[in-house]
């Protein structure tokens, strides 16, 4: 098979196309044969390095964490699903490879694609549907009515953090670039902040949870709108010792990450609010979930381009420079 890899930390120019045999089916996989993929940004991260101490590396290396596609095997243990079945899934992050013709996952994170969607559309829900869903609903708590700030609501998590929060009822603030305020507003928000005319942090206040995907200075500002008892979760900030601890990391690691992470939880107790770190997780009965509410025209996928598969590191930069509404997906076959 045809599949792209990180030969190294560094830039595009670490990246190759390659031909490799079919990824082994353990017992408990699925086989997907990819359609389509999408790029995100923790896909430049992981290849700058920037992630290494959290997700370190072994190369050669498959990028890409979201596939859409066809099953193609089972293993000997799997019966909700058989070859033919169209399915879309998170890749399991120790075993990232979407960036491919196939791909094997554990069968606990792979979902039937929701049937109203083409496979590009597909494509472009599980990391940022899974992200916006567990920061929102498992770590944040969001409760009908509460007020909930989504930082960059253009973007891809931004666009389905938006629409889900709308659905659990609750309101919502976003920032956004001038030419996006109508844009957003279509999503649902209730309040944009254009950050090019204002800083948010002197517009907004009494608010329950804060979504942070940008990090830096939006994140330690945020603080400043939150209410007493508030939430700020992260997926861009620095890990927390409690991430560590869910990761079964070593002491020398709960440390380093105390350290990293001091300064952010400081200006937490100052602000009488709390921080957490989310590493999404796969989940095959949320992206079940997430079918029925775009299957009912509840939430929608959000595609700013389709590059084909050989425009694969080019999808990969334009994704980079920060233009994109939505998603960038990659048709594969």
């Amino acid at each position: 098979m045809k599949a792209y890899v990180l030969t190294r930390y560094g830039s595009n120019k670490e990246i190759q196309a390659v031909d490799l045999p079919e990824p082994l089916v353990k017992p408990n996989d699925v086989l997907i044969q990819i359609k389509a993929t999408s790029v995100n940004p923790v896909d430049f991260k992981i290849r700058d390095g920037q992630l290494r101490l959290a997700l370190p590396l072994r190369f050669p290396h498959i990028l890409g964490n979201d596939a859409a596609g066809v099953v193609a095997k089972v293993g000997s243990s799997v019966t909700q699903f058989r070859p033919g079945d169209e399915v879309y899934a998170r890749v399991d992050v120790d075993r990232m490879g979407a960036f491919a013709e196939y791909v094997a996952v554990d069968a606990g994170a792979v979902a039937p694609k929701p049937a109203r969607s083409t496979m590009e559309e597909a494509a472009a829900l599980p990391l940022v549907a899974l992200t916006a869903w567990q920061a929102l609903r498992e770590v944040g708590q969001l409760q009908p009515g509460q007020r909930v700030l989504i930082h960059a609501g253009s973007g891809g998590v931004g666009t389905m953090a938006i629409q889900l929060a709308k659905h659990w009822g609750a309101h919502v603030a976003t920032t956004t670039s001038t030419p996006n305020v109508e844009w957003v507003q279509g999503l649902g928000a209730d309040q944009v902040i254009d950050y090019k005319k204002q800083a948010f942090e002197t517009v907004l206040n009494g608010f329950d949870l804060v979504l942070d995907t940008l990090g830096g200075a939006a994140l330690n500002k945020s603080f400043q709108v939150l209410k007493p008892g508030g939430k700020v979760v992260s997926v861009t900030g620095p890990p927390d010792p409690q991430f560590a601890k869910d990761q079964g990391m070593n002491w020398f690691m709960q440390q380093a990450l105390w350290l990293l992470s001091f300064r952010v939880r400081r200006l937490a107790k100052q602000h009488h609010a709390s921080y957490s770190f989310l590493l999404m997780h796969p989940s095959g009965p949320e992206l079940r979930e997430l079918s029925a509410l775009v299957d009912a025209g509840t939430v929608r996928p959000v595609i700013d381009r389709v590059f084909p598969f050989e425009a694969t590191k080019e999808a990969i930069a334009y994704l980079e420079t920060g233009r994109a509404k939505g998603k960038v997906v990659i048709r594969v076959a």
